[in-house]
């Protein structure tokens, strides 16, 4: 009889343990969050006025709600980046979408790519001239395609054939951009935009938007399109998405570099970073990259004199910044 009680009470015990260990602790939730950026450059105080600041705050605090407010109700980290990223798109304050640079023939060629961390799946186009959103192009390519990239008029003819919207070139059109081609400024133009996201189910998306090179020549394409050098994702270690100068991105495959350091020697998000921020100065490049690890971590780092950026996690509130570290 007493065994008999025994073997209960350790029953019980056991489907009680097991339930229990099951759920998610009440005081361990679900991390989740998102951080973006605008752009690597010469931005500081000196040469920037209230009027701007309080403009790029806001735009940033917009795509950080928006996409912010998606996870929140569960949805995808797709489905975030993608949002905030077309958000930036249709600003004229940044170098993607309708803020996007001119090449040297007065025109708008835009890059996007976009990275499935949960599967590793990816998409891209490059070149376009007439998405008015070139992120969804990405993503279309990455969903309905085989392939990885798209170019030029093929991945316009492909966007149309999905239905997205298709804008006269001219859209892109904007003066800022247009006086900064006729002064044929010295350098290039950071301007990228790009998100990371971390979902409720722990799935980690990046993507990364941009115009390119002001004054680019012969369909020049830099390191936004490609999977490894601007944007990067893997749920087994962190997302990326990079800005600044696209040939030494490409060299250096920047942002699988950052996700290599995390899986091959086990750093931080943060110290892998900032070690490939570092060999990029080393290299004599210029920019900075942002990212998110599946604990919620994150880094943004840069070499310029400031970034565009900001950042959600859940049970905190939002952190935009411009300038310095």
């Amino acid at each position: 009889m007493k065994v008999t009680k025994i073997f209960k009470i350790v029953t019980i015990t056991l489907v009680f343990t097991i339930i229990y260990c099951g759920k998610t602790p009440l005081h361990n939730p679900t991390v989740y969050g998102l951080v973006i950026h605008g752009g690597a450059g010469t931005i500081t105080k000196e040469r920037m006025s209230q009027e701007k600041e309080a403009e790029y705050r806001g735009m940033i605090m917009e795509a950080l709600t928006a996409g912010y407010s998606i996870l929140e109700r569960g949805d995808s980290s797709l489905d975030a980046v993608e949002a905030v990223v077309r958000i930036m798109e249709d600003s004229p304050l940044f170098n993607a979408g309708k803020g996007a640079v001119f090449t040297n023939e007065g025109t708008n060629e835009l890059d996007a790519s976009i990275m499935d961390g949960s599967t590793l799946q990816a998409g891209a186009v490059a070149g376009v001239k007439t998405v008015k959103n070139p992120i969804s192009a990405a993503r279309k390519v990455m969903e309905k395609t085989w392939h990885v990239m798209l170019a030029g008029d093929g991945a316009d003819h492909f966007a149309t054939e999905q239905g997205l919207e298709i804008v006269d070139n001219n859209y892109f059109y904007t003066e800022r951009r247009w006086k900064a081609l006729k002064k044929a400024q010295e350098g290039e133009k950071h301007g990228t935009v790009g998100c990371v996201a971390l979902d409720k189910n722990g799935n980690i998306t990046a993507g990364t938007s941009t115009g390119g090179l002001t004054n680019k020549r012969w369909g020049r394409v830099g390191d936004t399109p490609i999977i490894g050098a601007g944007t990067y994702a893997n749920n087994e270690t962190c997302g990326v998405s990079g800005t600044g100068q696209g040939e030494y991105f490409i060299r250096g495959n920047i942002a699988y570099d950052v996700s290599a350091l995390m899986m091959y020697r086990s750093l931080t998000v943060k110290d892998a970073a900032g070690q490939v921020i570092d060999k990029l100065s080393e290299r004599g490049g210029t920019g900075g990259l942002i990212a998110m690890d599946r604990k919620g971590n994150i880094a943004m780092s840069f070499n310029t004199e400031g970034m565009y950026r900001g950042h959600r996690i859940n049970g905190s509130e939002s952190v935009i910044k411009i300038y310095g570290h």
